[in-house]
């Protein structure tokens, strides 16, 4: 990977250029000229990025001013961020940290031209590699998310040992996606760059940045195409899934024309051949066809729809071509019945839950839910000859449970505080979950899918955030993470809750079983 090389020059000239002089004293209107002095060099003049991530405020949701000036102080281990406690005083690195804080005087721009110039392909990449370079079950892998110093680790989910290990951009989001076959991860990091990983010869294939403030990706159901949903700018980037080239950028605005919008995220859906995308400032919902024999879109009126003789104006059709919906109001975070014809999706302003018949193309009713479910996490198994869906609540300690043919509430599960994931297997009568983001975040709560009755809680690390818990291929075990810098990842037998091999993590933020997101397992987010 150049560019890894490159940074690393990078800190090792800006620490030797200034590793001998004495700490700079500064006013906090001197965070300009201290930024073009040290920072510059690796993310960029504009704060766009360089070698080093993006320093603006939609980047750096996750890294508070108070954090951001520890970094800076004290920098990253095992990163090419280097430490300017000794170089800056308190003033001057309080100058910095609210520069990248605050927002640009010109907006940022991210087109098709400085999407292009980023890409990186490796060409011979995998070339005469047809089965993995490992003796382990490609299938049972685990691509394991080591988000405290950027890195992935490859699990053998049989003899739960690493395979391989390799550094990734900074901040990989939580949500890889896989190629059909199993043999490629795509992944993708908040500040825009999107990578694809062969699993068979532990091999990149390719980089591009596709944005500035990524949410997340998707893959087509046929393996072809990468969406690319972005915050910064409000576009959605379409890659060739073979080498991740760009095929185009959608401009992200109302059916007027008069308002764009930030895309929360864009969904695979494999039965209807789209994509779907979650809109945070317009109140529309976007499908996207992946297919080129897909039916006509009309956007406005339809004088007939008789076959052979249609009389509207405007038609879209085949690849890519954009149906909107339009809803009551924005919806962010999405969930989807079985047969993908429904869609759940709920506002993080309103705390309101809508149906959505996307055949229709309209929203039919609401569903009363407080607590801000988190519905991407929600999951969905057969109860009682009847299919039901599970989510969790970001601001209470309750996983809500509804019959999927008329969304009405059968039951619910309190636990001792508010949750963000939900997980199960086919093979298992209990689903797994959390309570990381209240005062018990050390604790897994497992939930008996039978009667909806709360079975044990397990605390893997005490005092300690557990969370994210994903199955093996056949379901016989369940592999938790412990969110620390020296954390871990535990592994337990999903029948009888106990506990059979920890491995240390540097803060194991996710991890996800190829078998069980290629096969679209119901216990897991697709």
């Amino acid at each position: 990977m150049p560019s890894r090389s490159i940074a690393l020059l990078a800190v090792l000239l800006i620490v030797g250029a200034v590793g001998h002089g004495r700490a700079i004293a500064a006013s906090a209107s001197d965070g300009a000229a201290i930024y073009a002095q040290h920072c510059a060099q690796c993310h960029g003049a504009d704060r766009l990025g360089g070698t080093g991530p993006a320093l603006l405020p939609e980047s750096l949701e996750r890294l508070r001013p108070a954090a951001a000036r520890v970094v800076i102080r004290d920098g990253r281990t095992a990163t090419q961020m280097p430490a300017f406690g000794d170089l800056l005083d308190g003033a001057a690195i309080d100058a910095v940290a609210d520069l990248i804080h605050a927002p640009t005087r010109i907006s940022p721009i991210w087109g098709r031209s400085e999407i292009e110039t980023s890409h990186i392909a490796e060409p011979s990449a995998g070339q005469g590699v047809d089965r993995p370079v490992f003796a382990a079950d490609p299938l049972n892998l685990f691509v394991v998310v080591e988000s405290g110093d950027h890195h992935i680790t490859l699990l053998d989910g049989d003899r739960f040992e690493p395979i391989h290990r390799f550094p990734t951009r900074y901040a990989l989001h939580g949500g890889p996606k896989f190629s059909p076959d199993g043999r490629y991860v795509y992944l993708a990091s908040r500040d825009g760059w999107i990578a694809k990983y062969d699993l068979y010869a532990l091999a990149l294939v390719a980089e591009i940045r596709a944005g500035i403030n990524t949410r997340n990706l998707a893959l087509s159901g046929d393996g072809r195409f990468v969406a690319v949903a972005n915050y910064l700018p409000h576009t959605l980037v379409l890659l060739d899934a073979r080498d991740l080239a760009l095929i185009d950028v959608l401009k992200v605005e109302d059916a007027r024309r008069t308002r764009t919008s930030r895309v929360s995220a864009v969904y695979q859906a494999r039965p209807r051949k789209s994509f779907i995308l979650a809109l945070k400032d317009i109140a529309e919902i976007w499908e996207i066809s992946t297919d080129e024999t897909a039916r006509p879109v009309y956007p406005g009126l339809v004088h007939s729809h008789e076959q052979g003789a249609v009389e509207a104006v405007g038609a879209r059709r085949g690849l890519f071509a954009l149906r909107r919906i339009a809803i009551d109001q924005p919806l962010d975070d999405f969930q989807f019945d079985e047969s993908y014809r429904h869609l759940l999706g709920s506002s993080r302003e309103t705390g309101r839950t809508a149906v959505v018949n996307l055949n229709v193309g309209r929203q039919i009713g609401w569903v009363e839910l407080d607590g801000l479910p988190h519905l991407a996490s929600g999951i969905t198994w057969t109860q009682g000859g009847r299919r039901v869906m599970a989510t969790p609540h970001l601001s209470r300690g309750e996983i809500s449970v509804f019959d999927t043919s008329d969304w009405r509430l059968v039951g619910s599960v309190k636990l001792p505080g508010p949750g963000f994931f939900l997980r199960s297997h086919e093979a298992t009568p209990y689903a797994w979950t959390d309570s990381m983001l209240g005062k018990q975040r050390d604790g897994i709560h497992i939930i008996d899918k039978r009667s909806l009755t709360l079975v044990r809680t397990l605390t893997p690390a005490p005092g300690r955030t557990a969370a994210h818990v994903e199955f093996t291929r056949d379901g016989r075990h369940a592999l938790v993470s412990v969110w620390d810098m020296d954390g871990a990842l535990i592994v337990y037998d999903a029948q009888t809750f106990a506990e059979v091999k920890r491995l240390p993590m540097v803060r194991p933020s996710g991890k996800y079983n190829v078998f069980n997101k290629i096969s679209l397992s119901e216990g897991t987010s697709h």
